[in-house]
């Protein structure tokens, strides 16, 4: 097997086979609660958090690459110690590990990050994510730690159906006028990550868009693009009214981009004209 993506029925996941399929690449991809419905995909059932069953999993797989993109936002152990697990794994079978981590590792006191800054959490998912760092990174060494911001897709990803929701009335809430973020599209993202994979470089990464942008203005930015009246989209302050949490941070991608042909756009690029058509390089 050249690639085995866990946690592949999310929607990053679910990107990350498509394009490695599409590259000629033999794939397969694990899921927790369902299959992600990708054809051409050997598809496994995997709970994380067994450590023992990862092990198997992946020795009888053998891949060249893992790529790690489960999470649970709840639960530490999907989240920190599935991650040593995978990390583990992949390390007793010398796979090439690239593992998803997130821009919740920092506390937003500094405004913007790069790669070189550590993690300072203040939530227990941030937490975790910065203890499955910490764990890979002792585990394997030569692993890539991927750090992203809010993934979106083509209307799969929360955030859009959260807009939708928002603007039909289905939903009560607000989208926040001081969460600020650095949106990436999924398909940029998975195509980063498997270059990443097929480089030569360690440690961590910054894989986000090029838009710093308010939860609010990504919200009518969707709208826009969704013929949705972002009129009705209410607005409001996270600082005020919670949940608790980081309001700015900017993941700065600078050093990651220069090693990258895949151009990480922002959200008022990528949500405003046609997607770009992602070449897929033979694997």
């Amino acid at each position: 097997m050249d690639i085995l993506v866990i946690g592949g029925s999310g929607l990053l996941g679910r990107e990350v086979t498509r394009q490695a399929r599409r590259a000629g690449a033999r794939v397969g991809a694990t899921f927790h609660h369902r299959g992600g419905g990708v054809p051409g995909i050997a598809w496994e059932p995997l709970d994380v958090r067994n450590r023992n069953d990862v092990l198997a999993l992946v020795r009888r797989c053998r891949p060249a690459v893992v790529v790690n993109a489960a999470f649970q936002q709840t639960d530490w152990v999907t989240t920190a110690d599935g991650a040593a697990h995978v990390a583990a794994a992949a390390a007793s079978v010398g796979a090439r590990l690239v593992h998803v981590s997130s821009d919740a590792v920092f506390s937003g006191l500094a405004g913007r990050y790069d790669e070189s800054r550590p993690p300072d959490p203040t939530t227990p998912y941030g937490a975790a994510k910065a203890a499955a760092e910490t764990a890979v990174r002792g585990i394997d060494p030569g692993a890539v730690v991927a750090r992203t911001s809010l993934i979106i897709g083509g209307g799969d990803s929360l955030h859009e159906k959260f807009v939708h929701a928002l603007a039909s009335g289905a939903t009560a809430g607000v989208l926040f006028t001081d969460d600020v973020r650095c949106p990436v599209h999924v398909s940029d993202l998975a195509a980063a990550l498997l270059e990443l994979a097929r480089s030569g470089h360690a440690g961590v990464h910054h894989v986000a868009g090029a838009d710093a942008v308010s939860r609010h203005e990504l919200g009518l930015l969707i709208a826009h693009r969704d013929g949705l009246d972002g009129v009705v989209l209410p607005s409001g302050l996270r600082a005020q009214t919670g949940p608790p949490g980081p309001l700015e941070v900017l993941l700065d991608c600078t050093v990651t981009q220069s090693r990258l042909r895949t151009r990480l756009r922002g959200a008022r690029e990528f949500l405003t004209h046609s997607p770009l058509a992602t070449a897929a390089p033979a694997w």
